[in-house]
């Protein structure tokens, strides 16, 4: 009965090749976004749990509550957190902290600056990195060992069976040998802890007897607990020894700078809750490849909503098609076909052609995959769904989908009378109301996300193109940390020797944080930076008032300070000039000179901060800006390479343009835009699919009627209005379901955005027209030919 089933579905669906191919095209594309999404998904919340006992290891977070109520949560600790808590807490069985820089590296005669992870001897112990060669237990035991990854180790060395080698690490004292303990695979690529080359950690005496480094923050610190211990229970024990053992430095500090509530706290975050978790933001992660859930929300719901407009095609196709199987269905029933067997055997077709859809979509899947690699910046494979999790997912996607492509066809045809079908009585979908709620839906949801997608596109191509308030062009940033004033004076001497260099400044390297005192109360969280005179000119930023840095006023190096417009607003002053700012770290004061126009100097995904400018001759320079004439850019950078080399032989030359530098800070934004721009393409693309199958099946059915219309004087024009007429009127009212609902969507979506587009009307007017301008096109192609038939042809029609 099955085999019978099966060929009888196999040739009415090779009878009807151009429904078949609708159905079968659309289905594949939407399982093949399906599929992909899924890919994605999957490797999302997969993040650090290949580690063994992932459920028992926690990230150590503090949380700092400001004074005017807002409370900011870091990854970042300091020394003690880690061997404190697990001395005094019996559920922390260990500690592991992890810190990641960057190091000069001598391998031969080649130098060159490399990321470098620092970590205590248990890591590779607590942390399941494969080890190539060497022992996870020894790895770190010894104070001049390393580990390095299978990539850095063929760089080098060109093997992997390396241990018992050596490389050379600058440190304060110079380059120190190091010996290869052990080789490890490189990181995976679902791991938010990444690392080339691992040293041990080792923490000075002065260092372990310095309460007051309870308040540094520089590393990270895991934990592992017991299992079964009691998250919130651990969380309390930790406070209540923090403030035990810091009770010293709090009373010191509170003394010193006049604070009565420090507002620290720690709270242990679960490792696998990391990559996808909101309790410490972007800016204030120390790992890598923090993502947002929002993301993976959005293109789940974007899967669903193809999937389903797929599912709606066929659904509409299949009842269109149902008058002509009416005989059919009238024959078999008066046959002895009961329902129940005519609804399996419809419900069978529709699974074949899903099948047959879902062998398509993996085809389609693995074409198309490098290109969605390079869109979500990752590197999946289709071999990835052939894990459990994944095989489940798929066997669950393709019943779903067969269930909702198949039911209510088989549910309508099946319950057709015989009597009626014989005659030519049936008229399908109870009067196609069915058929025209799911057309409304499809459009609805199409609509949806091509309003979602301008919007994105138009807030990408903002945060891409706003005036940052400096400028940009031509500018070269060289690091070079622990720049001397005297070094950086020479140097600066050179580089403007050069024909093609057209300035020269100097700044700190990293953003510094710090916290102020002014008013002689209120403190302000801000960036300090440490610049010299000509940095602010050299960038074009404009001082509204008061004047900048001079080297004709001698003070300027010890007390003199500039603020931004964000830092004058936060003190509260209405004349910054004159005012004093307190450092509650080093007990320095300075005195407000000039106030710097707000300029971007972070990402504009970023609020503007409060900053202080300050030439602290205790601060090293770190960056040296330098602005070239245009069109120079190959001459001038070999002339400032060799410059630097000259000068600094034993540093790498690190340069890049702060141009490419600001693009790259919204790579994020551009690769969603375009993810977003091809699921409302394809959503689009599916839902004219529909359309035009619709389209061809309403020609067809009024096929004499056109003929005599056209007999009684009806032009191409008429015909082309009654046949387009009702789809469109479904559109209009889809649009009326979907713009509303999409300005509230894609307004909430702004609202995560500091500096954003404002909604206008003729963005959600512009996504109308497209929709349905390319509605109207699809229709009007078959409606046209239609109009544009032979009448006699028509009326001979059976």
């Amino acid at each position: 009965m099955f085999r019978n089933y099966f060929l009888t579905a196999v040739r009415n669906l090779l009878h009807h090749k151009t429904y078949s191919v609708i159905n079968i095209a659309g289905l594949s594309f939407g399982l093949a976004c399906v599929l992909c999404i899924l890919l994605y998904v999957n490797d999302e919340v997969s993040y650090d749990r290949f580690h063994h006992h992932t459920e028992q290891i926690y990230r150590i977070d503090k949380t700092v509550s400001k004074e005017d109520g807002r409370v900011s949560t870091g990854s970042y600790t300091g020394y003690f957190p880690g061997p404190r808590f697990a001395a005094k807490i019996p559920d922390i069985q260990q500690f592991v902290r992890f810190q990641t820089t960057y190091a000069d590296i001598k391998n031969g005669s080649e130098i060159q600056s490399q990321t470098v992870s620092i970590a205590d001897a248990n890591f590779f112990t607590v942390f399941n990195f494969p080890l190539l060669h060497g022992s996870a237990a020894t790895a770190l035991s010894r104070p001049n060992s390393v580990v390095i990854t299978e990539d850095v180790a063929k760089k080098f060395f060109g093997s992997t069976d390396v241990t018992g080698n050596t490389i050379s690490i600058k440190g304060q004292e110079g380059f120190t040998p190091y010996e290869v303990t052990a080789v490890a695979r490189n990181c995976p690529q679902n791991s938010s802890i990444r690392f080339e080359i691992v040293m041990p950690l080792q923490v000075s005496a002065a260092d372990e007897n310095k309460n007051e480094n309870w308040f540094n923050s520089f590393l990270t610190t895991f934990v592992v607990l017991s299992p079964g211990a009691e998250l919130a229970a651990v969380n309390q024990k930790m406070n209540r020894v923090f403030e035990a053992d810091a009770n010293e430095s709090i009373s010191l500090i509170r003394s010193r700078y006049g604070i009565q509530d420090i507002g620290i706290s720690y709270v242990l975050e679960p490792l696998a809750d990391i990559h996808l978790g909101k309790m410490v933001s972007s800016e204030n992660e120390s790992l890598f490849n923090k993502s947002n859930p929002t993301y993976s929300w959005i293109l789940s719901a974007v899967a669903v909503f193809i999937l389903l407009i797929a599912c709606i095609n066929f659904v509409n196709l299949s009842v269109a098609r149902s008058s002509k199987r009416a005989k059919e269905i009238g024959i078999r029933k008066l046959m002895g076909g009961s329902p129940q067997q005519l609804m399996i055997r419809f419900m069978g077709e529709s699974f074949i052609l899903c099948i047959a859809a879902f062998a398509l979509a993996l085809v389609i899947v693995s074409a198309f995959l490098p290109v969605f690699n390079q869109l979500t910046s990752k590197a999946l494979s289709l071999s990835y769904l052939l894990q459990l999790k994944s095989l489940a997912s798929c066997a669950g996607i393709l019943v779903i989908t067969g269930l909702l492509a198949g039911f209510y066809p088989a549910l309508v045809l099946s319950a057709y009378q015989p009597v009626k079908t014989i005659y030519n009585r049936v008229q399908a979908g109870g009067g196609n109301y069915l058929q025209k709620a799911l057309v409304v839906v499809q459009f609805s949801l199409a609509t949806f996300l091509i309003a979602g997608t301008l919007a994105i596109f138009l807030q990408a191509n903002f945060l891409t193109t706003q005036k940052l308030g400096y400028d940009d062009s031509d500018l070269i940033t060289v690091n070079k940390a622990g720049l001397s004033r005297k070094d950086a004076a020479l140097f600066k001497q050179l580089l403007l020797e050069q024909p093609g260099v057209a300035g020269v400044a100097f700044k700190n390297q990293d953003f510094s944080g710090n916290t102020v005192k002014v008013n002689g109360e209120t403190n302000i969280n801000v960036i300090v930076e440490t610049p010299d005179e000509g940095y602010l000119p050299l960038l074009k930023a404009p001082i509204l008032s008061g004047r900048n840095f001079s080297a004709a006023f001698a003070s300027d190096p010890v007390n003199a300070a500039l603020v931004n417009e964000t830092f004058v607003k936060e003190a509260g002053w209405k004349e910054p000039l004159g005012q004093k700012i307190e450092s509650i770290d080093g007990g320095r004061s300075y005195f407000v000179v000039g106030v710097v126009k707000d300029y971007h100097f972070k990402p504009m995904t970023e609020k503007v901060t409060p900053q202080l400018f300050t030439m602290n001759p205790n601060n090293d320079y770190g960056t040296a800006y330098i602005k070239i004439k245009p069109g120079t850019a190959s001459a001038s950078l070999l002339c400032v390479s060799k410059t630097f080399s000259k000068l600094f032989p034993l540093d790498p030359f690190v340069y890049s343009f702060k141009q490419e530098q600001n693009e790259n800070s919204y790579a994020a934004e551009r690769r969603w835009k375009k993810m977003i721009l091809a699921s409302a393409m394809l959503t689009i693309f599916i839902s004219c699919i529909g359309l035009f199958g619709l389209s061809v099946l309403s020609a067809e059915r009024r096929t004499k009627e056109i003929g005599v219309r056209k007999v009684l004087g009806a032009s191409a024009g008429n015909i082309l209005a009654l046949l387009s007429t009702g789809f469109l009127k479904l559109v209009f009212i889809s649009l009326l379901i979907a713009l509303p609902a999409s300005w509230l969507a894609t307004n909430q979506w702004l609202q995560h955005y500091p500096y954003r587009i404002t909604l206008s009307w003729w963005l959600f007017g512009a996504s109308g027209l497209l929709v349905t301008g390319i509605a109207l096109a699809t229709v009007s192609f078959h409606s046209l030919r239609a109009a544009m038939a032979n009448p006699v042809k028509s009326l001979r029609t059976e």
